[in-house]
């Protein structure tokens, strides 16, 4: 069996795996194809796949003859059509926000999996991408703030006189925002965090943060730990109690995302512009929908002198790590389908099931059946 490795687009520094990967691979009997300049940007040349003992070839070859094709961002639909019939792709596919793409597969007989689609459970964190890159990217985000704020972040005593220290407020307390707070509170900001899951307050207090609370929030313990739409009474006490903090706020840091939906809407225009000067928000959620009601998807927007940063794709700023994350998580799914040098795709199992966008054809996930199905 050949497993491809492909050359991400030209704005996406991550690779599926690194070259470290390799060697796992090749002892489970497969052989390793990857593309031409794959791993460059994440500065894992060629050479190195090679020491490794992966082949080097090109993009069509790697489409054409790969019996497994690893990638991170969705390749086109004519290049899966260059595919070999029975060949299986894989990557962050965005399977629920990409209807047209997930119709393609299943209309072209195709077998998917979107790696997004990972369950949230014990026995799958090993393997939750998302998980993996929201760490990256709550932690690059306090760094672009940190960099864009007019401030320093921590309290100094100095002969010129006391500097305060900066508030940071977080929105939202799942990987990215537990990330955020706590590379906030490393560079020694006042941190403030709001989540509607009191599950959680304990983490955020733990730290060192003070969790903005606000009463009657729904809660659903099979969310797989994230937030679920609220009702419009809470929608608005949140709103109000995130504009009284947000006034007083240096930065806001946006995290919160609903599986499938639009991103919940948690700062208001009338909240922007009660913020000081200078002030930074940065909003994670901006490519589905923003959190911000004034962010733009990877676009700065500057509004009474408060900068709001749409960010997209900020796990690829980091991209070593990213990748190496990245490409643990793969190989920890890969264990779960590939037996004895083939593929063996094991339907009963939960996590094989929740993550196969379809196979030969027909829908698998739960998820895509149900979009499917509407």
């Amino acid at each position: 069996m050949i497993i491809g490795i492909m050359k991400e687009p030209q704005d996406e520094a991550r690779v599926a795996l690194l070259p470290e990967a390799v060697k796992t691979l090749l002892s489970w009997k497969v052989s390793v194809w990857v593309e031409n300049d794959a791993g460059s940007k994440a500065y894992a040349s060629d050479h190195l796949y090679q020491d490794a003992g992966a082949e080097i070839h090109s993009r069509t070859e790697v489409l054409s003859k790969a019996d497994l094709i690893l990638g991170i961002q969705p390749i086109s639909e004519t290049e899966i059509s260059q595919m070999k019939p029975d060949a299986v792709l894989m990557g962050q596919l965005n399977a629920l926000f990409n209807p047209k793409l997930t119709e393609f597969l299943i209309n072209n007989n195709r077998t998917a999996f979107s790696m997004e689609l990972v369950p949230r459970t014990t026995r799958a964190q090993a393997m939750d991408v998302l998980s993996s890159m929201a760490t990256v990217t709550g932690y690059k985000a306090v760094l672009m703030a940190a960099d864009l704020l007019p401030r320093f972040f921590p309290m100094f005593m100095t002969a010129a006189g006391s500097i305060t220290p900066a508030r940071v407020l977080i929105l939202g307390a799942g990987v990215a925002g537990l990330q955020a707070i706590a590379t906030a509170r490393r560079l020694g900001a006042s941190v403030f965090a709001f989540d509607v899951r009191q599950a959680a307050k304990e983490e955020v207090l733990s730290l060192g943060a003070k969790f903005v609370d606000v009463e009657g929030a729904k809660e659903d313990k099979g969310a797989g730990g994230y937030a679920v739409e609220q009702t419009e009474e809470f929608l608005q006490r949140q709103k109000d109690t995130i504009h009284e903090h947000a006034a007083k706020a240096d930065v806001i840091i946006t995290t919160a995302q609903i599986p499938g939906r639009r991103a919940p809407l948690l700062v208001e225009e009338r909240t922007v512009r009660a913020m000081k000067p200078g002030s930074v928000i940065i909003d994670l959620a901006a490519s589905s929908g923003g959190n911000c009601a004034m962010s733009q998807p990877d676009q700065t927007v500057e509004v009474n002198g408060v900068r709001i940063v749409g960010v997209g794709n900020l796990a690829a700023n980091m991209p070593q790590d990213a990748s190496k994350m990245y490409g643990k998580n793969y190989l920890n799914f890969l264990k779960l389908i590939i037996k004895d040098g083939n593929l063996n795709l094991n339907f009963e199992d939960d996590i094989v099931t929740g993550t196969c966008v379809c196979h030969h054809g027909k829908p698998v996930s739960s998820r895509i059946v149900q979009i499917h199905n509407s």
